[in-house]
């Protein structure tokens, strides 16, 4: 337990090219969570909520304050911040598959994350959005855990099916 708390990870730089860029998570984070949902609209819908971080808060009413750096485009490398409930997020673009995935790595108050999400398109024309999540910091597990990561996931993943499918 001690050794999971004292956890930092590899640094932002390293997580963002070697990790989330290579599609991967920090599987030796101790704060980690998947989670997946069937959203009954067309892949495009859901992804063009996902790509459009300045419209996060018409869904999910905790996210404000987003900035996306430039001219607001999201694409690889593309930065930006965000505010989740109270707490301030510098995260930056590393994959960004229109239709297949968006992901990000982010830091706020001295911890660092990856945030994946996998779009497929069902035959039926539904959409399976899974999302994976990894955190890791010296002593994040005193405040945070992957049950409370979970919780959010669910609460972020069943936003968006909400949004996708009331449009």
């Amino acid at each position: 337990m001690f050794q999971e708390m004292r956890y930092r990870g590899p640094s932002l730089d390293e997580l963002h090219e070697n990790y989330a860029k290579r599609h991967q998570t920090d599987e030796a984070a101790p704060i980690r969570s998947t989670h997946e949902v069937l959203i009954d609209a067309p892949v495009e819908r859901v992804w063009a909520l996902l790509a459009d971080p300045a419209g996060w808060s018409t869904f999910a009413p905790a996210i404000h304050e987003v900035h996306v750096a430039g001219d607001g485009i999201v694409a690889v490398d593309t930065r930006f911040t965000w505010i989740n409930g109270r707490t301030k997020i510098a995260s930056r673009f590393a994959v960004v598959e229109p239709l297949r995935e968006i992901t990000w790595t982010g830091s706020a108050m001295g911890s660092r994350a990856v945030h994946r999400h996998l779009l497929t398109t069902r035959e039926d024309g539904t959409t399976l959005l899974r999302s994976e999540e990894s955190m890791a910091g010296t002593l994040l597990g005193l405040f945070y855990d992957s049950a409370k990561l979970h919780t959010e996931l669910t609460r972020w993943l069943d936003s968006i099916k909400t949004a996708a499918e009331r449009s």
